[in-house]
């Protein structure tokens, strides 16, 4: 079994912590060690812990993100995560890795870790990361939405609508960015405006999928494709 890496998560927002721990546990190689709300507990705790790897946030009370850098010259490896770009260039005199801008979706998390690991000379796999949910805002929250739960996603202007088993949810992210943050072996896009759990499909028709009762058309150009995926 590989070693597993010690992180830390450095955010003065409950949201970012909530969305960077259910990260955290899809990936096995990494054990997160320490969870602080500010600059001072954090620099407190790496004085007395050896870290492998930090996920900070820069706009933070008492001591920013930036400073914390400063103030520990032997800090370890980072990685940013905020919603303000212009630290970017500034980060990277300090040893920062990658640079990841809320909200965070899952593929753009796993690139930051891969690029953490590859530094390590221990790159990991992404194929031994197995996405079991995603972490999306509902009105005004981030929630984890099971994947085995969801059986499509359906477009709704600049919102998708996720029908689950057991309900529907309007989620604040476009059919595009969902679909990146979705495992492709599972899911696929069927048609501009639907995406389906692949397994569960439970007949087709010439044009339509139906799943759960539910007539989902399937657009000229996936026709192929998604009859390729269904034989294998």
């Amino acid at each position: 079994m590989k070693e597993t890496k010690k992180c830390i998560i450095v955010d003065d927002e409950p949201a970012a912590h909530y969305v960077l721990v259910n990260y955290i546990k899809q990936n096995p190689q990494l054990e997160l060690v320490f969870q602080g709300y500010n600059g001072i507990e954090a620099m407190d705790y790496l004085r007395e812990n050896k870290v492998d790897l930090m996920f900070l946030d820069i706009n933070m009370p008492e001591i920013t993100g930036m400073e914390l850098l400063k103030i520990i010259p032997t800090h370890p490896k980072t990685i940013l995560t905020t919603a303000y770009s212009e630290f970017a260039l500034e980060s990277y005199d300090y040893g920062v890795i990658d640079y990841l801008l809320k909200p965070i979706y899952f593929p753009r998390f796993l690139k930051a870790v891969e690029r953490f690991f590859t530094t390590e000379n221990n790159k990991i796999k992404t194929e031994e990361v197995i996405v079991n949910s995603v972490n999306v805002k509902i009105d005004g929250y981030f929630m984890e939405i099971e994947l085995d739960q969801l059986l499509f996603a359906q477009s709704f202007g600049n919102y998708v609508k996720l029908h689950t088993l057991k309900k529907t949810y309007l989620a604040s992210i476009t059919t595009t960015e969902f679909e990146k943050c979705l495992p492709e072996k599972n899911f696929m896009r069927i048609h501009k405006s639907y995406i389906v759990a692949l397994d569960k499909i439970e007949s087709t028709e010439k044009d339509f999928v139906i799943i759960k009762k539910e007539r989902l058309p399937i657009g000229i150009t996936y026709k192929r494709e998604l009859s390729d995926r269904l034989k294998n």
